[in-house]
């Protein structure tokens, strides 16, 4: 009987352990945005998960920074990686909604043109940029804008991508403002295959995306005035990569932050974001700087330093200066 007993305890006591084990691991950190972003998050979010063992799961999507932050603004993801600033309208959204948010920057990135190896294109300024990437544009073949007389077959961005508003404010002078006649993806995979496929390809992306696949494109060096300069770790990280040098964020709900999980994840993030963003391609921002945002993660502090709209060519040091605001900056 006590054996019985004994036994029946036992079992009692296993499957409370397991059900606490399962309600662990029920909840999940949900991410979704960037493109641009989401090496990041995909790399710390698989470190996180290996270090608690799977008690705690995250996901991370890639929609595209529009995407993800209306998400974000209706509550449904805890966190939003955004290759741009989060603009005044989405704050507005996210404030309407009760949702407010603790912005995070993570990286430096430098947009990189890229063209098929064989393109014997070395530069381009960003007037020859606009010339190509301009609402209406008619240049559809490289010797317009000074390379070999070979048709263009441009591909970029989606519409819900940051890199699309922030390249197309940077060059075109509007956000969103650009040329329909281009494949289009919120893969940046796919604008790769795109280029690395076709001897007149020409696309945009992140630094770490033309890091990755190098062997099989080309970059631009681009001239913002002073002479060309190619897109690389030391030129973002000095700022004569201009004007396509970008911080990258992720912007977390501040009530998820409230959850031990969450924190904890975030904490992880901030932790292990030079490592990471180095070892995927990005720049990663000065150990003082990762150390300020630990402490803004952990004290919740909300608001964004970019008063609801990019901010073209900062460096990093004026990045980091910037202070908080909760509200949209009036120009």
């Amino acid at each position: 009987m006590n054996i019985l007993k004994t036994a029946a305890a036992a079992v009692a006591a296993l499957a409370i352990s397991a059900g606490g084990a399962v309600a662990q691991q029920a909840f999940t950190i949900q991410i979704d945005g960037s493109s641009t972003v989401f090496p990041i998050s995909e790399a710390v979010a698989e470190g996180f998960q290996q270090s608690v063992n799977g008690r705690i799961r995250v996901a991370v999507g890639e929609s595209g920074s529009s995407a993800g932050i209306r998400k974000f603004c209706r509550g449904e993801i805890h966190i939003a990686d955004s290759s741009r600033p989060i603009r005044g309208s989405e704050m507005a959204t996210c404030r309407a909604a009760g949702i407010n948010f603790v912005e995070i920057p993570v990286a430096f990135d430098g947009l990189t043109v890229v063209v098929h190896p064989s393109n014997p294109l070395r530069s381009l300024t960003v007037a020859q940029l606009r010339q190509i990437w301009e609402p209406n544009s008619r240049v559809n073949n490289f010797s317009a804008v000074g390379g070999p007389d070979l048709p263009m077959q441009l591909f970029g961005p989606g519409s819900a991508s940051g890199t699309f508003e922030y390249f197309t404010e940077a060059v075109n002078g509007t956000a969103r403002s650009s040329r329909t006649d281009y494949t289009p993806s919120e893969d940046d995979n796919v604008l790769v295959q795109g280029v690395a496929n076709n001897p007149g390809g020409m696309a945009y992306f992140g630094l770490a995306y033309y890091h990755e696949n190098q062997s099989r494109l080309r970059s631009i060096a681009v001239d913002g005035g002073n002479g060309p300069v190619s897109p690389s770790v030391q030129t973002v990280e000095n700022g004569t990569y201009q004007p396509l040098s970008r911080p990258i964020f992720i912007y977390v709900n501040s009530a998820a932050l409230r959850r031990p999980q969450v924190q904890q994840f975030v904490q992880y993030y901030i932790n292990n974001a030079a490592r990471v963003s180095a070892e995927v391609g990005y720049i990663p921002l000065p150990a003082a700087a990762y150390q300020a945002y630990l402490q803004r993660a952990t004290r919740r502090q909300q608001g964004t330093a970019f008063g609801g709209r990019a901010v073209i060519g900062a460096s990093i040091e004026e990045v980091l200066a910037r202070p908080l605001v909760l509200e949209e900056v009036q120009q």
